[in-house]
């Protein structure tokens, strides 16, 4: 299992407040949470302008196992996904409202470096975005130079580990210096979860990454989430009910930027406590 770094003050800038964003100004930065959970979400609600696109969501989400999050298009699944790691902040006139804890700590306070926590919650998006003049070994190195490691050897080691926990390694180590867009497109999403996990997150966030694969593809994708989520928490976004049930432990069900339940995807898929719940699943929506 990789090494995990822990926050504590050298991942924070003091005094750095995020443009665009606003948070509850009573929130205990301190506030302890659940041992059992990664994320604490509480009365969450975002906005971008004056759209209200996530309502007052409270979601706990559990270490080490896989969550999807399923629902309509425009339901506020992936907002709510890059709200917990800050990326939605990229969005002019986001703000923000309730909190979200990250292993007990306010992912929103004030001298929390958002940059930081990018590296320490990965993000893979819904369509593969190797960068295009790089080669494929740069392109899953990219993160670590931009973090300052030189060091040859651990970017080698790291280089191999990456691509063998993203069962990339044995269809590219003789072509670690072709482009990374040369790969089909299947390789190049796996080439985006080896950049993701170079770094070594502590929680991998997927958004739909197989909604563009074909099936063979995205077949070794769901393979490869349920091997890294014995070392990850991994929150993943899909439309598809089917890829939902088949890879996730835990499933949450958004309508209209609500959460409308959460629980145990077998529940959830055989039989779920709320009405819209079943009307989604079973086809009478969506």
């Amino acid at each position: 299992m990789m090494e995990i770094a822990t926050m504590d003050q050298s991942l924070k800038k003091p005094g750095e407040v995020p443009a665009g964003t606003a948070v509850d100004s009573n929130a205990n930065d301190n506030q302890p949470t659940s041992e059992s959970a990664v994320f604490q979400a509480r009365s969450l609600s975002v906005w971008y302008g004056s759209k209200r696109a996530v309502e007052d969501v409270t979601i706990d989400i559990p270490p080490k196992m896989i969550t999807a999050i399923i629902g309509p298009s425009g339901c506020g699944k992936s907002t709510f996904l890059r709200c917990l790691n800050r990326m939605h902040e990229l969005v002019p006139h986001t703000r923000v409202e309730g909190q979200i804890l990250f292993n007990g700590k306010n992912l929103y306070a004030s001298d929390v470096d958002p940059a930081v926590i990018r590296r320490r919650i990965g993000m893979v998006f819904q369509k593969s975005n190797p960068f295009p003049t790089m080669s494929i070994a740069d392109n899953v190195l990219v993160g670590l130079r931009l973090n300052g490691v030189r060091d040859r050897r651990l970017l080698q080691e790291r280089l191999e580990q990456s691509l063998r926990l993203s069962a990339l390694w044995d269809e590219v180590k003789d072509d670690l210096s072709k482009p990374g867009i040369s790969l089909s497109g299947g390789q190049q999403q796996r080439l985006c979860i080896a950049r993701a996990i170079a770094v070594q997150p502590e929680v991998l966030l997927m958004d739909e990454p197989a909604s563009a694969l074909d099936p063979i593809a995205t077949m070794k994708i769901e393979e490869l989430i349920h091997q890294l989520s014995e070392s990850y928490t991994i929150v993943i976004v899909t439309h598809n009910m089917q890829q939902a049930s088949r890879v996730s432990d835990k499933t949450a069900f958004f309508y209209m930027g609500r959460l409308i339940e959460f629980d145990d995807s077998v529940r959830i898929f055989t039989n779920p406590k709320e009405k819209k719940t079943e009307d989604y699943i079973t086809g009478r929506f969506g």
